[in-house]
């Protein structure tokens, strides 16, 4: 069963990796519990919140709870009104949500079509029919349908829930029976095709009379969908209306409907006044909205305003208000709203209509709108959902469902991802695993949207509304760092991107940065060298280098932008994701692939054309794209370079993937000249127009390679996965599709990767899951913990940190961290048998201490290990130095099978002082609340932090040692100075050495300090009975030992009070702020981790060693003199101290 991304989060909750005496003061301790992270499991990394969310519904009458369907992100369910969200569809196969319908008579059934109705782009969402659910989406039942591709709209029966409609657009990317409408009697047991015009024309509307459901009426979408082209429009295009339950339908044409060929449609009837019925139809030049009012008979449009009906396959959607037939509403690029009819609209800049309300949405998708409460709505769009409350009020949705293209990292330690996602631009964040913030992403507890805030008062005033509603911004928090830690990032939030329906996402923590160029669709790539530099590119040839010195990128495309130019009007047919690369071996030279590889070597200033067309060059499948009205943005051009892949081993051996079919590799890619290029296509046996999604040459072998083919844009409806693999610069080629499933719709292969660490073994994606093979492909694994089912676009495997990095179309980014077990487990799924085994670690980077925040809650298992049964006793590890001393030790939460762990470079922390006694300055501190039910205090002092005095490990070899029920397992293991930390392992050596020192000085001075704390609460105690004989000599024992701890700690730092300053500190304090210096902070000291102590810092601890001595020698005396003799004196008189 799939992990949903809620429980990947609580999954992480888990307690850090210090011990309760660093945060409250220590004493004597044992064994800390350890951080235990997940062995083995997907972690959400972000970008923010922000995707295209292409269904929606609420429940009429019911405020609370609302459904959004991601276009490929899954189901999502609120029950607070839209303010948390919850993934409830996650243990399903299919991610594309189209359409959702809750039976009006019981709201606990809920109906799923699954496959994006929305079509726009050659990534072509399917998915794999609809679904039920009896307990309003607890669980689900598959109802049939799998060949029905994308749904559009589901209509239930309001007088008998078992009667169910669907319209189906089908898969559109071939010919096909499993389109239009589908009728069901006996709640989806069984089916009836009962439309069908042809097999090139999708179901793309329905409608039925609440008052009447007998009547339905519905629209039919000739449609054409391949690699290189979607044709909208012909003569399956129409409207068709049933009266007797969609059993049979008839055709209506003529009586003032436009003539053929139309485009897309939907229908809609007014449920106050069924007999008014709106149509909304693409044409050329006839018009857009018709209306009825005579129930079909007879039409007339009614408007002829384009941005009704603009790039009609991505938008067309009507939807009346359920109390005034009047009132239309309209969701295309922008939210059109009518008061008259459709005679004439408002909306985002129109002519001034009051809007529907005070939710809106910019390129917008579904609506729903509450029978029972028209001012309860709901809005979808490219970025999120927008709901309105029915009380004036409006909530704005973004979920985690951001639709990811590609995935690349940098050198940096830790390594920044880089993507680009759909509407929402190109980012990079750091790949830092944490739970506080899922990397600045998510909060501790269930994933809440509005863990991302939005600026709704620069929405709305950026969309020229003057009202912002109070109870709406009410229900955000205001921007503030929260316990998570994320804050609004002051760029972004404001800046427009492609796409975004409100004009820039939520920003998150500082760490996700925004624009880095490019745009949202594309590749975005780091200089391998240095990660100032990121190349991106973008659809219409607009190509750019961004340099983080300047802050701004640098558009260098090789010709002109072509937006909205045919493919046959341009010098280089670009895509909507032309592929970018980098020279491992040259960084100054980047590829640019367009139907021919383009090649700069000087930052962009100019380009060669570095290969000949290397694509079929057929004239036939170079066409404008669009249909009856054209749509050129290269979404569409066919007979273009698809992949680029250089070889990470052998200098100038590149290789280039098309989206027709076609594979070359040239080993000139070194030269200054366009270097030969051999043509391997004829020997991969296969048809043309498989898209060679991704290649992945081998870090092991010079001629050998990968690749992952898709052909379900062929028009050959082949749906199957197509994994290869040549080992003689591609002669012959071997199917290593192994055992991966090929029967689901969703089987078919998006990317390939190679493990650098481990010869054999490969991942790769499908359009809804992630596999491994440890045997090159002849077998497979399916691993999804952690992992929704959204197709999987690319694979980076991260060599340094053993880390997997995927991007997914619907999910956004996720690492599968640490798989060390995995590379060590032979030819397994996992690690099994009757042994325990400790696997060998990777390195440990040794980072600035700036990435060590003590909030932080790393997620990456450093160690990993196998426990063949549940351990009977405490599980510990223990972190050994060079010469073989411990000098961490962990208790590790354990359980059957594979564990892991996590160390965050600490030392075991010092012992710190409890103070048992009262101070006379204070004699009822215990009875104060924090200290009710409490035996010791602690100095406090804003100066003692979570980390102060605990030394971080220095560059150097180490070794984990595993205990488990007696026996005790090792493995070596090294920790490795990260590149940006400048200190060489010498001066960080040198640093550790005086943190450790210090360490020892701050346990010896607590070690006396509550010796002599024992001593005088015994004092303290005997006072309270002791005659007035021993009362004398019982205070001027006390007497004494207080001179030698105040030698120590001052009369001050005993009130365990902040913020006095009368006298100076005594050594105690000053070993705090000493060790603060020279360690990891203290406060407002700013710390030395990274460098060399100073010759003030030497001298300090020389002049504290030098009291700590005089100190233990008064100590001493106390302990051999002075307290012998007492107890000797008031032998048989009734006081006594226990030494």
């Amino acid at each position: 069963m799939r992990r949903t991304l809620l429980l990947a989060c609580s999954i992480l909750t888990l307690a850090l990796c210090l011990p309760a005496a660093a945060q409250f003061g220590r004493g004597p301790r044992g064994p800390e519990k350890t951080t235990t992270p997940p062995a083995l499991q997907f972690h959400f990394m972000g970008p923010p919140p922000g995707g295209r969310v292409a269904s929606a519904s609420g429940v009429p009458g019911d405020l609370a709870t609302v459904y959004l369907g991601s276009a490929s992100g899954g189901l999502w369910k609120s029950s607070d009104g839209g303010h948390t969200f919850q993934p409830i569809f996650d243990d399903q196969d299919a991610a594309a949500i189209g359409a959702i319908a809750v039976a009006p008579l019981d709201h606990s059934v809920v109906w799923v079509g699954t496959g994006e109705p929305w079509v726009i782009r050659p990534s072509d969402i399917i998915g794999d029919g609809v679904y039920k659910s009896d307990d309003a989406g607890a669980t689900w039942q598959h109802m049939g349908l799998v060949k029905t591709g994308r749904i559009a709209t589901i209509v239930i029966n309001p007088k008998d829930t078992n009667n169910v409609f669907v319209c189906a657009e089908g898969r559109l990317s071939s010919p096909q029976q499993s389109r239009g409408v589908f009728r069901s009697a006996d709640g989806g047991k069984t089916w009836q095709r009962t439309l069908f015009v042809n097999p090139n024309t999708a179901c793309s509307g329905l409608s039925m009379d609440p008052s009447d459901p007998n009547t339905l009426f519905a629209a039919t979408w000739q449609v054409e969908q391949r690699t290189w082209v979607e044709a909208s429009g012909g003569a399956g295009s129409g409207v068709y209306v049933s009266h007797d339950n969609g059993v049979t339908w008839t055709h209506l044409t003529g009586h003032g409907l436009p003539h053929s060929p139309l485009g897309k449609i939907d229908v809609a009837i007014a449920p106050s006044h069924p007999q008014r019925v709106y149509a909304l139809i693409q044409t050329a030049d006839q018009g857009s909205l018709w209306r009825s009012d005579d129930g079909g008979n007879n039409w007339k449009d009614v408007s002829w305003d384009r941005s009704l009906i603009g790039r009609a396959g991505y938008y067309i959607h009507i939807e009346v208000d359920p109390k005034n037939d009047n009132n239309v509403l309209i969701t295309s690029s922008n939210v059109h709203y009518s008061t008259n009819g459709g005679e004439t609209f408002s909306g985002e800049g129109g002519t001034g209509v009051k809007p529907i309300g005070p939710a809106s949405c910019g390129d917008c998708h579904d609506t729903w709108i509450d029978p029972t409460n028209s001012a309860h709505y709901i809005l979808t769009d490219d970025g999120g959902a927008s709901i309105s409350t029915g009380a004036g009020n409006a909530l704005r949705v973004s979920l985690p469902n951001g639709q990811t293209y590609h995935v690349f990292s940098d050198n940096r330690v830790p390594y920044w991802l880089y993507t680009n996602r759909q509407d929402n631009g190109t980012w990079r964040g750091p790949s830092d695993l944490s739970a506080d913030t899922g990397n600045g992403m998510l909060p501790k507890a269930d994933f809440m949207p509005q863990g991302a805030r939005f600026d709704f008062a620069r929405f709305f005033r950026r969309r020229g509304q003057a009202k912002v509603n109070q109870a709406l911004l009410a229900a955000y928090p205001k921007q503030q760092k929260s316990p998570a830690g994320w804050a609004f990032s002051p760029e972004g939030s404001d800046k427009p991107i492609g796409g975004f329906g409100f004009g820039g996402p939520p920003a998150a923590r500082p760490q996700w940065q925004f624009n880095l160029g490019g745009c949202e669709s594309g590749f975005t790539v780091p200089d391998p060298t240095n990660a100032n530099i990121v190349w991106a590119s973008c659809y219409g040839n607009k190509l750019t280098r961004y340099n983080a010195a300047e802050g701004t990128p640098h558009s260098v495309a090789p010709s002109k932008i072509t937006l909205d130019s045919p493919p046959t009007e341009v010098k280089y047919r670009c895509h909507w994701t032309s592929p970018v690369a980098i020279d491992p071996f040259n960084h100054n030279n980047v590829l640019y692939g367009c139907q021919m590889v383009l090649r700069t070597s000087d930052a962009g200033h100019r380009w060669m054309e570095f290969s000949p067309d290397l694509s079929h060059r057929n004239p036939k499948y170079i066409v404008n794209n669009g249909g009856i009205m054209g749509d050129n943005l290269a979404q569409y051009d066919g007979e273009v370079i698809w992949s680029l892949a250089y070889s990470p081993i052998v200098k100038g051996l590149l290789w280039a993937g098309t989206n027709d079919g076609k594979l070359w590799y040239t080993r000139g890619a070194e030269s200054q000249a366009a270097p030969h290029w051999v043509d391997v296509t004829a020997h991969l046996h296969l048809p043309p127009w498989g898209e060679i999604n991704q290649i992945a040459p081998s870090p092991f072998t010079p001629g050998t390679v990968s690749i992952a083919i898709d052909f379900r844009m062929a028009g050959s409806n082949d749906y199957k996965p197509y994994l290869l693999k040549t080992t003689n610069y591609g002669q012959t080629w071997t199917s290593i599709n192994g055992d991966i499933p090929s029967s689901n719709p969703l089987d078919y292969t998006l990317s390939i990767a190679v493990n650098p660490n481990r010869k054999g073994m490969l991942f790769a994606g499908t359009g809804h899951a992630f596999y491994y093979s440890l045997d090159d492909g002849a077998h497979w694994i399916h691993f999804n913990q952690g992992l929704p089912p959204s197709p999987v676009t690319w694979i980076n495997v991260e060599r340094r940190m053993h880390d997997v990095d995927v991007s997914t179309y619907g999910r956004g980014l996720y690492i599968l961290p640490h798989i060390t077990a995995l590379e060590q487990s032979g030819a397994t799924a996992v690690p099994s048998g009757d042994d325990v085994k400790l696997f060998q670690p990777s390195e440990i980077f040794r980072k600035t201490r700036s990435v060590y925040p003590t909030t932080m809650e790393p997620a990456r298992p450093q160690f990993q290990f196998y426990l063949p049964t549940a351990p009977t006793n405490p599980v510990t590890l223990d972190i050994l130095d060079r010469a073989g001393h411990e000098i961490r030790t962990m208790k590790v939460d354990a359980h059957q099978g594979l564990n892991g762990a996590y160390w965050n470079l600490l030392y075991d922390p010092p012992t710190l002082v409890k103070l048992l006694t009262t101070p006379p300055e204070n004699p009822h501190i215990w009875a104060e609340a924090r200290y009710q039910g409490k035996t010791f205090r602690t100095i406090i002092h804003w100066g003692i932090t979570g980390t102060t005095g605990v030394p971080m490990a220095a560059p150097g070899d180490y070794t984990v040692k595993l205990t488990v029920d007696g026996h005790s397992y090792t493995q070596p293991f090294q920790v490795t100075k990260s590149p940006e930390v400048e200190a060489s392992d010498a001066i960080l050596r040198e640093s550790t050495a005086l943190q450790v020192r210090l360490r020892a000085d701050l346990t010896q001075t607590s070690l006396m300090v509550n010796q002599m704390e024992q001593w005088r609460k015994q004092i303290e105690d005997q006072l309270k009975t002791d005659s007035p004989a021993t009362g004398a000599a019982l205070a001027k024992l006390n007497g004494q030992i207080l001179d030698v701890e105040h030698q120590l700690v001052s009369e001050e730092s005993m009130l365990s009070d902040d913020k006095y300053f009368p006298t100076a500190y005594k050594v105690y304090m000053n070993l705090i702020w000493l060790s603060g210096q020279v360690g990891q902070g203290a406060q407002d000291a700013a710390g030395g981790l990274d460098y060399a102590p100073t010759a003030a810092q030497r001298r300090v601890t020389a002049k504290l060693e030098a009291q700590l001595t005089q100190a233990r020698a008064g100590f001493a005396a106390l302990k051999a003199t002075v307290l012998p003799a007492f107890n000797a004196a008031m032998l048989g008189k009734g006081a006594h101290i226990v030494m």
